[in-house]
């Protein structure tokens, strides 16, 4: 589709109506009249909000008055291929990702911001579908919209469309929350299988070579995670297992902590098929990614309660304890193998499955 603006001689001719393009082209980053149609057209009726709608390069928002006043804030890329995939897309992913994200620190979060990078060609049908799922995601997390960016690059450059989020929200008074507060005598728990969001997005990628009915596990915790501390404040960690699977993420608790995490390889719940795509293609399901699944470590008197908390909610009813926190030997993560045997779960050297967030 052409670009060129055509000329008369009484001078340039408006650019046409967004809805005679079916597709992103340049002129649609042009900070012009086309950009102001995309924006009205595509965006607003999705992310429609005071401060959206105020039409500023900012968004004022209003701090709690009762409470604590410290924020929490927390950024994202996300370039995950396909676009769509069995049980989200792109847009869900990137709502989802930042909303956790700031949770994962026991705030309550209120606000996001999104960045578009869009490529030229990308179908508007696609666009429409990404934003209208981050709304829904949004909506669901009880989060607005409140500002944001689009930009356009060459057909070749973004691969589709990049979605930057950055989310902010508020930390309840007395809640302290982080990587570093690990204890010896800890409990460590998650709130469900492993392995999904990663085995889906290959799987849609047509990468397995069999057909397999994994769907991602891309969801936003933020409900689930107050609900636990609503009644147990005295949580430690939270952490989302995204990229380098729990392992990874366990590792790095560990470091912070400098303490021994030791999991028993029986209690982590591995669907049948996730299980199943792993074996045939050499992967260790503990490295997979998650893109819906919260560590909680917590003191261990305190653990029985937030299971029965976490199986009463939505993305929490396979909640699990996997293990324990232990003083030595500090920074490490430990196997109980289902043979009886212990070993070693390092750090993930490189990046398994690119691509997936």
């Amino acid at each position: 589709m052409s670009n060129s603006t055509p000329v008369t001689m009484q001078g340039p001719v408006c650019p046409l109506p967004l809805h005679h393009h079916s597709q992103i082209v340049m002129g649609h980053g042009s900070g012009g009249r086309m950009t102001q149609e995309l924006i009205q057209e595509i965006f607003v009726p999705y992310f429609s909000n005071p401060a959206l709608l105020a039409g500023n390069d900012f968004a004022s928002l209003s701090i709690p008055t009762t409470g604590s006043h410290q924020i929490s804030i927390s950024t994202d890329s996300h370039i995950v291929f396909p676009l769509i995939f069995p049980g989200g897309d792109i847009g869900r992913l990137a709502v989802c990702g930042t909303v956790n994200d700031v949770a994962m620190s026991g705030a309550q979060p209120a606000a996001l911001s999104a960045g578009f990078i869009m490529e030229e060609g990308l179908s508007m049908d696609v666009l429409k579908q990404v934003v209208a799922s981050m709304a829904e995601a949004a909506a669901e997390a009880g989060v607005s919209i409140v500002t944001g960016d689009t930009k356009v690059v060459e057909h070749g450059k973004a691969d589709g469309i990049f979605i930057n989020t950055t989310g902010i929200g508020w930390v309840p008074d007395g809640v302290k929350i982080g990587g570093q507060l690990a204890q010896p005598g800890d409990a460590v728990l998650i709130s469900g299988s492993i392995g999904d969001h990663g085995i889906a997005v290959l799987a849609a990628r047509g990468e397995l070579g069999f057909d397999t009915q994994v769907a991602s596990d891309v969801a936003p915790l933020n409900h689930l995670i107050q609900a636990v501390l609503a009644e147990i404040p005295e949580v430690h960690v939270l952490r989302d297992p995204t990229r380098g699977g729990l392992a990874t993420t366990l590792n790095e608790i560990a470091c912070q902590s400098n303490v021994n995490i030791t999991i028993n390889e029986e209690k982590v719940l591995i669907k049948p098929a996730v299980a199943t795509a792993c074996e045939m293609l050499g992967f260790d399901p503990l490295y997979v990614a998650n893109e819906g699944k919260v560590i909680i470590i917590l003191p261990a008197a305190r653990a029985d309660r937030a299971l029965q908390i976490l199986h009463n909610q939505k993305y929490g009813q396979d909640a699990v304890l996997i293990g324990q926190v232990n003083q030595t030997p500090g920074s490490r993560v430990l196997l109980k193998t289902r043979f009886g045997s212990t070993r070693l779960l390092d750090v993930m050297a490189g990046e398994m499955l690119p691509r997936i967030c």
